[in-house]
């Protein structure tokens, strides 16, 4: 029965994607506002774009080598695989992929929240809620889709019928398994790490840089439009405190989930190990089945 529990995983997390898909159209199709709430959260939202194709560009180079590294050092232990490799990359590109979704709806929700703002807060309140929503989900989605796959791909692999007739070889291959699932968790970590840094040096820079040339020197309003550096400060807000989070949580979420598995085949004895596994991820996803009727 557990066998058949490994392929059925993997379906929580596209039901998380396809709710966060919905939410999103749903801001989407909100009042943006005036033609210059429109023109201005347009300059925000395409040097946010900017910023992240040119951050991405440099990470991509990062996660091959790191990649590459991983598969040469895995392939002379024996409780590993070169597999790890392909974790590592399958965990980066979904921390970037978690942090890119929550920016697009922040940049989404950001003008039509202020735009609803001026008609009453309970209506400003369900559009930011809303935002907030589509990158919890899409977090959420992304970690369970990764693992679950992950899972259900290695465990076919090592955690074959024969092996569950030998403590030994069980032990060894479930080993196997959770080791080479933690790339995953690493490749999240590492773009986690210079997602959030870079996007907060980024915001502090232009923040400065408003207050330095704009006001001290042009003469111009804090926090006004007509300043380049208003802008450019807007645009690390969210590549920082969006699309950065995004990526941090993605990997607080994925390490809290690995961390556990770890601990139930640790702790628990080798014949149940399995059976602990599989309890993680349910409990997982009757949570995560709670977490969306309540929304």
């Amino acid at each position: 029965m557990e066998h058949y529990i490994i392929y059925i995983l993997p379906l929580f997390g596209i039901l998380s994607l396809l709710f966060t898909y919905v939410k999103s159209n749903w801001i989407s199709k909100q009042d943006p506002g005036t033609e210059k709430m429109v023109r201005i959260s347009g300059y925000i939202a395409e040097g946010a774009m900017a910023f992240l194709r040119a951050e991405y560009k440099v990470l991509a180079i990062f996660v091959t080598l790191v990649a590459i590294l991983l598969a040469v050092t895995a392939n002379m232990k024996e409780d590993s695989h070169p597999l790890v490799a392909v974790s590592f990359i399958l965990g980066a590109f979904s921390s970037a992929l978690a942090g890119y979704i929550g920016m697009k709806a922040a940049t989404k929700a950001n003008v039509r929240t202020t735009h609803a703002a001026r008609k009453s807060i309970g209506a400003a309140l369900n559009i930011a809620f809303t935002g907030g929503t589509v990158m919890g989900l899409g977090v959420v989605g992304l970690g369970v889709l990764g693992l679950g796959m992950l899972l259900a791909l290695y465990s076919q692999m090592w955690l074959t019928p024969d092996v569950f007739s030998d403590k030994a070889l069980l032990a060894t291959a479930t080993s196997k398994v959770i080791t080479v699932i933690t790339g995953f968790s690493f490749g999240a970590s590492s773009i986690a790490l210079f997602a959030r840094v870079g996007g907060g040096i980024y915001t502090k820079a232009a923040d400065v840089g408003a207050d330095l040339v704009g006001k001290v020197e042009a003469g111009i309003p804090e926090d006004h439009p007509l300043n380049p550096a208003t802008i450019a400060d807007n645009v690390g807000d969210n590549v920082g405190d969006v699309a950065g989070m995004g990526a941090d949580l993605f990997e607080s979420y994925v390490g809290a989930i690995v961390g556990t598995m770890v601990l139930g085949a640790a702790f628990i004895p080798i014949s149940q190990g399995f059976q602990s596994i599989l309890m993680v991820w349910v409990q997982y996803c009757c949570h995560y089945q709670l977490q969306l009727l309540e929304l």
